[in-house]
């Protein structure tokens, strides 16, 4: 009997990822975002990307697949991540005094599956809570 193989290897998943961060910050951008700060951590959780849009601060998670087959990205986002996400964004905006500005947290989703990446923005993806909107 063999093993049935799994996922990428973690070095190349990191990678992957990496290129899905820098390909959502070039399409957020595109759409009027600025980006202000990437892979943010803190201890309750990681913000991929910390954006403006307008006078909205927003932070952002990216899920990306190669494969069609895994659904599509978006629907990797759990609550319990959302409710990392939401962790982290509320330290950096303690740190960086962005309490006080409209905050909003959205997901792009990169899709590799194809010839070309594609990317999808799912604004104000969810709410503090962690509940998809």
């Amino acid at each position: 009997m063999t093993a049935r193989p799994r996922g990428a290897a973690p070095a190349e998943r990191g990678a992957r990822g990496r290129e899905a961060e820098a390909l959502a910050a070039a399409f957020l951008e595109g759409q009027g975002y600025r980006v202000l700060a990437r892979n943010h951590a803190t201890r309750r959780g990681e913000v991929d990307l910390v954006c403006r849009e307008g006078a909205t601060l927003c932070f952002v998670e990216v899920r990306s697949r190669t494969r069609g087959d895994y659904g599509p990205p978006e629907e990797s986002v759990t609550v319990a991540k959302a409710r990392r996400v939401v962790g982290a964004a509320t330290d950096w905006a303690l740190r960086h005094g962005g309490l006080s500005q409209p905050m909003r947290f959205d997901v792009v989703a990169v899709d590799l599956s194809g010839p070309a990446p594609r990317c999808t923005l799912f604004r104000g993806a969810f709410d503090a809570d962690g509940r998809w909107t």
